[in-house]
């Protein structure tokens, strides 16, 4: 008997030294939803007082930190020298463990570089992807396993600023989405034929195409433009792959990409210039699909296949302006949404099922956040374009805390989302990559 409770306590350890060793493996953590179990986290700090380390970058990027066990995966550039980088750092100590240039030239446009997307891993590889269309994949040690060019393969990106989604690793697949326009943009595109929108899911091992999804839209220029990423989630115990823009929202089957479910549209006029930015949230049963320029929230209910009527509409924020997001994708924590909304500068507690407001706040200070919302151990952490770090209350939205960690100049701003992993917290700024607390 003793020796079974012994080899119990062992295992109930194991469990527990998991959870509390919770990784951050991909954009938005480690359940797709902004959202982890880490605790306890900061709530004070300063660029100096309770740091465990930073580090200089080299440039200025939107991809947000990745986490795995003592190892720290960043994208980004060398300004100086124009080249994209693929980076590793140590957790513990800061210690750079290993870089690589992956290509020359970081931007087409002022706003934004080629170092958009964030990295993802499972433990065993890291996969980093670039808006030029460069997918590397290396082992934890930073040994190339193989590299391809989706633009290369498949056509050059069609948008009219830089393409942005991150990867996604699910069940054994990488999922990458492209959805663009159908003509050239400036230049951008293929020329003399159609730019299809596609979802594409690879062999993370060894780089190989496992199939390609043709993805239809209705929406017209501009508005065919998603720079969302794709998320799984589950439905009545049925695994699926969520994806939102080109003015809809759809379900895919994981294994062969078929469009199980389609709703639309938040744009009934088929306006031209709504690109969608926030990636799909779900939690209780329903999905929020943001839609863009500061107009309503629609909560969805996938409650049959095919195309879904208004019946599917659970309830939309037509009635409540504060429930909008034109940038940040909203976190699910708790057993409710956070919808940070970046043009009215609020953010919002929301009850899935019935979308009342629990509590909403006006954001701290006059500079926009646009980097999506982390939500974990009782509190929400948002940053804006400034570097100002706001930690609220999640219970009540109370500010706790206000911090500044930068001070960016010209046109760079700040637009990486914070990661929690082990315990500590992970900034990026314009300049510095920074771990928070012990």
């Amino acid at each position: 008997m003793r020796k079974y409770c012994i080899i119990f306590l062992v295992f109930v350890f194991a469990i527990v030294s998991t959870v509390r060793a919770a990784d951050w493996p991909q954009w938005r953590g480690p359940y797709f939803n902004g959202s982890t179990d880490e605790k306890p986290l900061p709530s004070d700090w300063s660029k100096t007082k309770n740091i465990a380390w930073s580090v200089d970058l080299t440039g200025s990027a939107a991809a947000t930190p990745i986490i795995w066990g003592n190892r720290v995966f960043i994208s980004g550039v060398d300004s100086a020298k124009d080249i994209l980088l693929a980076m590793c750092f140590d957790s513990t100590d800061g210690k750079l463990l290993w870089k690589h240039d992956i290509a020359k030239g970081i931007y087409r446009d002022r706003r934004s570089t080629f170092a958009a997307a964030s990295a993802v891993t499972d433990g065993n590889i890291v996969v980093f992807f670039y808006a030029n269309g460069d997918l590397v994949c290396f082992d934890m040690n930073g040994r190339r396993l193989w590299a391809r060019n989706i633009c290369n393969d498949y056509g050059p990106f069609a948008f009219l600023w830089t393409y942005g989604s991150s990867p996604t690793l699910f069940g054994g697949r990488l999922y990458i989405q492209v959805l663009q326009r159908d003509v050239p943009v400036h230049g951008h595109g293929l020329q003399g034929r159609k730019n299809e929108s596609y979802l594409l899911a690879i062999d993370p091992d060894t780089g190989k195409t496992l199939w390609r999804q043709i993805r239809p839209s209705e929406a017209r220029a501009e508005s065919r433009e998603a720079f969302s990423t794709p998320i799984p989630h589950s439905f009545n115990g049925k695994q699926q792959l969520l994806i939102v823009g080109g003015d809809a929202l759809t379900g895919h089957d994981l294994e062969t990409g078929r469009e199980l479910w389609r709703w639309g549209t938040w744009n009934p006029k088929r306006i031209t210039h709504w690109r969608l930015v926030p990636s799909p949230i779900a939690g209780d049963g329903v999905v929020l699909a943001c839609a863009p320029k500061a107009s309503p929230v629609y909560a969805i209910r996938p409650n049959r296949a095919g195309v879904l009527d208004e019946s599917a509409v659970v309830w939309t924020s037509h009635d409540r302006k504060e429930i909008s997001s034109d940038v940040p994708t909203p976190a699910y924590y708790d057993g409710d949404f956070f919808v940070l909304n970046d043009i009215r500068k609020h953010l919002s507690r929301v009850e899935p099922r019935t979308g009342r407001v629990k509590w909403a706040i006006q954001t701290p200070g006059d500079a926009k956040y646009e980097a999506s919302p982390l939500a974990a151990d009782g509190k929400i952490y948002i940053i804006s374009h400034a570097g100002g770090v706001a930690v609220i209350d999640a219970a009540n939205g109370k500010v706790l805390n206000t911090i500044p960690m930068d001070k960016p100049s010209g046109l760079e701003l700040v637009r990486a989302s914070i990661s929690a992993a082990h315990g500590r917290l992970f900034i990026r700024t314009t300049q510095r990559l920074y771990c928070v607390g012990k």
